[in-house]
């Protein structure tokens, strides 16, 4: 300012040659934002001149003040300048002028004057600020608004950013002080011309940073609008919520649906309701006062079904008509569905999270690796994630054939879906591409999510006890494990024999044999065999197998089956490389002469150190599956760590769903478990007054 003769700047501005005053005036633009310089400059007089030359000059002089006058407005000085003229003039150039230097000018000018309310005091003449100043030069120029939001596709970002700022403080200022009757009305026309999409366009473009303020206001402004639709109780004695309701109704096809269409459009509403019991509940309400079910979401609640109904009208009355032939308790409850997935919209996108909170982030801008985290695109189509939502909910209630008392299990369901699908996109996935996976989605790897995400709820809230129970139950699951193997071992199985095995397989003969049976004892303590020429139709009794091996003398057990890699190192278990043919070897220490005389194959009283160890027993399984079992159940069996894959991952599935059925408390014909639901045991006298102890306690 020590440089610049501010009187001689403003006699200049009033020369008459127009390149002395553009010069002035370029001047002044980069000195009027310091509020000394400008009180000196409108106690010179400049503030008449720039006045004029905003209103009549052209060109670059034109440009140079408009920026001036917009950063005069911005330190909250020339106010008394501002009138009807100059509104009109500014809103005049918005719509007819083609240089972006002179519409970027204009565009902060007006941004000025529809916030100044927001910004500090207001005038004695209020209609000279906020929305409410443009409206007369708008009916002048009504391809204003139309000419404004054509500016958010323009290549050059600050003339976008000028534009979406003037957009905002117009919605803002709508919101704020128009009557509830108007602000709707303005916030349809821009989204009629198009602003939603170009603003979605915007936030998923890579150069976001000159738009980035502009852009996260007009996201947190949606949650304003969200916020206040979803505040405004629907009440039917208002004419445009008695329409939306009406026009759901009239939508449905009543005629089709089985109700007397003659009757619904007589005037005596109270015969209507005589003649139509289930009018409302046909069409998924709980009852037939439907207004009371928007308490939660409001007319919001009430503009996404009304668009749905109107959107996919065919789809509506398809479902109705398909609907009305199944038992009540069966139907799928539309209008619930529908304000179900506007509440989790909702939540979903923290719509009443605050504007303090909101605040917090344009801190958050100055990164560029916070703009992911901050712009939600998809916000902005929430009609569109409304109506996916809704049909991925009829989807999953046709899909696992779901009643009425099963809605809040839909319901989270689809809350789980929301969260993934929608909570997992990027902010340059299209929502078109959202729309296809919702539709997509499948619901068996939906209660997979589900059960992980309930796991990690769960771990977050009672980590320790929750650690607790799924040591417990890997514990019982072992335990159940455990006695199903050395049950397979207690009803024996057939073994092949091979002619070079005869010096491995023990002290018989087997010259002709070809198999071999074996079958533990009913105490189990030993494992009883025998050779035979072929399988026979039954299995051989016990008493029929000559020979018999004391497990007390089992030192080790051989095997070249896998094995699952965490008990693949176990010291008591020898794992040979894999071979052609599946080999199971028992190892033991050979007993003494005395102590093989004795009956039973009682324990024996020499030291294990010196005696020798030997081959006792060779298996030669049939199948993966049964070596599985015979392995696994000789080291259970021998109070040993069980070390096949297929073993280790029954467990586990045994331990898992204990875990589900304590989180769930699910019924056994619940979709959790796959395949077919196992019967239910049936026994004379027994009534259906009863419940399992599945896993004792649980």
């Amino acid at each position: 300012m020590d440089t610049v003769n501010v009187a001689e700047l403003v006699e200049r501005l009033g020369s008459d040659e127009d390149a002395v005053r553009k010069m002035a005036v370029f001047k002044l633009q980069s000195n009027i934002g310091d509020p000394s310089f400008a009180d000196i400059f409108m106690t010179e007089g400049g503030l008449t001149r720039l006045r004029y030359l905003t209103l009549h000059a052209s060109g670059n002089t034109l440009a140079y003040s408009l920026t001036s006058f917009a950063r005069l407005l911005e330190v909250d000085k020339g106010w008394e300048c501002v009138d009807q003229e100059l509104v009109e003039r500014i809103v005049e150039l918005i719509v007819t002028h083609p240089l972006v230097n002179i519409l970027r000018g204009a565009m902060s000018i007006l941004v000025s004057i529809v916030s100044h309310p927001h910004a500090g005091s207001r005038a004695s003449e209020a209609d000279l600020f906020g929305f409410r100043a443009l409206k007369p030069a708008i009916a002048i120029y009504p391809q204003f608004l139309e000419m404004l939001v054509s500016r958010l596709s323009s290549a050059d970002h600050a003339l976008c950013a000028n534009a979406l700022q003037l957009i905002n403080s117009l919605m803002r200022d709508s919101i704020t002080f128009d009557s509830e009757a108007e602000w709707p009305k303005f916030i349809q026309k821009l989204q009629d011309l198009g602003v939603i999409r170009a603003v979605y366009v915007l936030m998923q473009d890579s150069a976001l940073q000159d738009l980035a303020h502009p852009l996260l206001e007009f996201q947190s402004l949606t949650k304003v609008l969200l916020r206040k639709w979803r505040d405004i109780p629907l009440n039917q004695e208002t004419p445009e919520h008695r329409r939306a309701l009406k026009g759901i109704y009239v939508a449905s096809n009543p005629a089709k649906g089985g109700v007397d269409e003659a009757a619904e459009n007589s005037d005596d509403s109270r015969r209507s309701k005589r003649h139509h019991p289930d009018k409302w509940r046909r069409l998924g309400f709980e009852s037939e006062s439907p207004a009371a079910e928007f308490s939660e979401v409001g007319f919001l609640g009430m503009m996404d079904l009304a668009d749905y109904v109107r959107s996919h009208q065919d789809e509506f009355q398809k479902i109705l008509l398909e609907q009305s032939t199944k038992p009540a308790r069966q139907r799928c409850p539309i209008a619930r569905a529908s304000l179900a997935v506007t509440s989790i919209l909702y939540e979903h996108f923290e719509v009443d999270k605050s504007e303090m909170d909101d605040s917090k982030n344009y801190m958050m801008l100055e990164s560029r690796s916070n703009f992911d985290k901050l712009f939600k695109p998809l916000l902005l189509h929430w009609t569109r994630l409304h109506v996916a939502g809704l049909q991925a909910f009829f989807r999953l209630w046709k899909a696992t054939t779901a009643e009425t008392e099963d809605l809040d299990k839909l319901v989270e369901l689809v809350r789980i879906l929301i969260e993934s699908v929608v909570g997992g996109a990027g902010r340059t996935k299209d929502v078109q591409d959202v729309e296809e996976e919702l539709a997509s989605f499948e619901y068996h790897r939906l209660r997979e999510l589900q059960m992980e995400l309930l796991e990690l709820t769960y771990e977050d809230a009672w980590g320790q006890h929750l650690r607790q129970v799924r040591e417990e139950l890997h514990h019982e699951a072992l335990q159940f494990v455990k006695e199903q193997r050395i049950r397979c071992l207690l009803q024996g199985a057939w073994f092949s024999l091979e002619s070079h095995s005869k010096s491995d397989s023990g002290p018989a003969s087997r010259s002709t044999a070809s198999h071999q049976y074996v079958q533990l004892s009913h105490n189990r303590r030993y494992l009883h065999f025998g050779d035979f020429d072929s399988v026979g139709d039954r299995a051989p009794e016990l008493d029929a197998l000559p020979e018999k091996i004391d497990l007390s003398i089992v030192s080790s057990v051989v095997s070249n089956i896998s094995t699952s890699p965490d008990h693949s190192s176990s010291s008591t278990v020898k794992t040979a490389p894999r071979q052609a043919s599946t080999k199971i070897t028992i190892h033991g220490y050979a007993p003494s002469s005395s102590e093989h005389s004795k009956s039973h194959g009682h324990t024996r009283t020499g030291s294990k150190s010196t005696q020798k160890e030997v081959v006792l027993l060779t298996l030669r399984p049939a199948s993966h599956s049964v070596a599985s079992e015979w392995l696994d159940g000789l080291l259970m069996l021998l109070n040993q760590q069980p070390i096949t894959a297929e073993t280790t991952k029954l467990i586990d599935l045994v331990g898992n769903y204990g875990l589900k059925i304590r989180l769930l408390n699910v019924r056994f014909d619940d979709a959790t478990f796959a395949g077919e639901a196992p019967p239910v045991p049936v026994r004379e006298g027994l009534d259906e007054d009863y419940y399992y102890d599945v896993f004792g306690g649980a």
